[in-house]
């Protein structure tokens, strides 16, 4: 069992799976990213850099794609709790995955271009 999966592994049962399907979409959409435990929290690397991390919360899931992933995003975002570069999706509501989607594909398109 990795590093990743015992972090996910601790979580409640519904945590788990916003957290399974988060990691899943950042596979699928950048399946070349190196994954790795990063501010003790799933994160994953393009190109050297930096693409997005994520965590759980007992009332939110954090998704944290650096400054620019939630300037480019701040009008979807804006109806969430944010601080620089991260933002709270609260548990007990949908998770945007849409939103998530369009926003890892936009890292990794700024990634690239580094």
């Amino acid at each position: 069992m990795s590093e990743i999966d015992q972090y996910i592994a601790k979580f409640p049962e519904e945590v788990q799976e916003h957290l399974l399907k988060i990691r899943s979409l950042i596979k699928k959409l950048a399946p070349e990213a190196l994954e790795v435990m990063a501010y003790g929290m799933p994160g994953y690397k393009t190109n050297g850099n930096p693409l997005v991390y994520f965590a759980g919360y007992k009332n939110h899931i954090g998704f944290y794609a650096t400054p620019s992933g939630h300037a480019e995003f701040q009008k979807e975002l804006s109806n969430y709790k944010q601080g620089k570069g991260s933002v709270q999706f609260p548990l007990g509501q949908p998770i945007p995955y849409d939103l998530i989607q369009k926003i890892v594909e936009f890292r990794v398109k700024e990634n690239k271009s580094k």
